[in-house]
């Protein structure tokens, strides 16, 4: 496999008085998939697209194999990227519109063919790409971004639109990919696919990194010392835990699923044997991808919503 790394270093660029990126810096590498997330307006989208030469930077370079993307000779042999789903022409059948990406960079209608297949959508390909519905147009992205067998391969929120089978469809298409050797990149609001797709996960906010991490390095480190104990007589409980220098949170609001904090699980079993608390579970607590990148994002949220009040949500 080519050179397969995308180099982001110093990323600056402001549009009128915001400040889009504010020194973004990371490396993807080849050989596996990297989660590219971040609240709305954190500078995802910026980023991609000075990548790929469609925003000049004030400051700063992004290479692609050492090389910007101007730079960059067939630049769909070295990069394939799907940035926006609805980017095509309506009237073009979907076979017609990889033909065309395809003349351009001097690849002949057996490569097209050849992506069709493995992106599902031989049955479609004959017809109007403006009746593609979303998850078809996201099959044709990847299609088109496969044309040149690229090395590198970024991809914005490609499990948008996709139902259960494309979902699970597009999770091994990812881990095939990365297994090749490629650099795959993957913006995406889903933590709960980039938890079963992505080894690695580059989190920002506000134009910059907040976390630069595998998976499970961020994962291990949210469930720190946590413990999840399920009792029947949760008052009682956190009475006991609190006393022996447990902090005790109610994780589900009166269920009798408490967190727990301070103390190892078996000091845990312990303490409410002794006090004679009934309990059916005492376990580490394991994160979720979710609660580590909400609790890393917390103070980079430029839009924030007001939770809804009691007598709204009865309404």
């Amino acid at each position: 496999m080519r050179d397969a790394t995308i180099e982001v270093a110093g990323l600056r660029k402001r549009f009128g008085v915001t400040l889009a990126l504010d020194g973004m810096t990371f490396t993807v590498s080849p050989g596996q998939v990297t989660g590219f997330v971040g609240p709305n307006g954190a500078g995802k989208s910026t980023t991609m697209r000075v990548i790929l030469g469609l925003d000049a930077p004030d400051a700063g370079r992004a290479l692609i194999g050492g090389r910007s993307y101007q730079g960059l000779r067939r630049p769909l042999t070295r990069v394939g990227a799907l940035l926006d789903a609805a980017a095509l022409q309506p009237s073009r059948t979907g076979r017609n519109h990889l033909l065309w990406l395809a003349h351009s960079q001097g690849l002949g209608p057996r490569r097209v063919d050849e992506v069709i297949a493995q992106s599902g959508l031989e049955k479609a390909a004959r017809r109007k790409a403006g009746g593609y519905s979303l998850g078809m147009r996201q099959r044709l992205g990847i299609a088109a971004a496969m044309l040149g067998d690229p090395p590198v391969l970024m991809l914005d929120e490609p499990f948008n639109g996709m139902d259960p089978e494309g979902i699970v469809w597009m999770r091994g298409f990812l881990a095939a990919l990365a297994a090749q050797g490629r650099a795959v990149l993957v913006s995406s609001h889903l933590m709960s696919e980039l938890q079963e797709t992505a080894g690695h996960l580059v989190i920002v906010g506000r134009g910059k990194v907040i976390a630069d991490t595998s998976v499970a390095e961020l994962i291990a480190s949210a469930s720190a010392d946590r413990v999840t104990v399920r009792t029947t007589a949760g008052w009682d409980a956190a009475t006991a835990l609190g006393g022996a220098g447990a902090t005790v949170a109610d994780a589900m609001g009166g269920s009798g699923v408490l967190t727990v904090s301070g103390l190892p699980a078996e000091r845990i079993v312990a303490v409410l044997a002794q006090a004679k608390v009934p309990f059916s579970e005492v376990t580490a607590h394991r994160a979720s991808l979710e609660e580590a990148y909400m609790e890393l994002t917390r103070d980079a949220v430029e839009y924030r919503a007001e939770p809804a009040r009691e007598q709204e949500a009865a309404r």
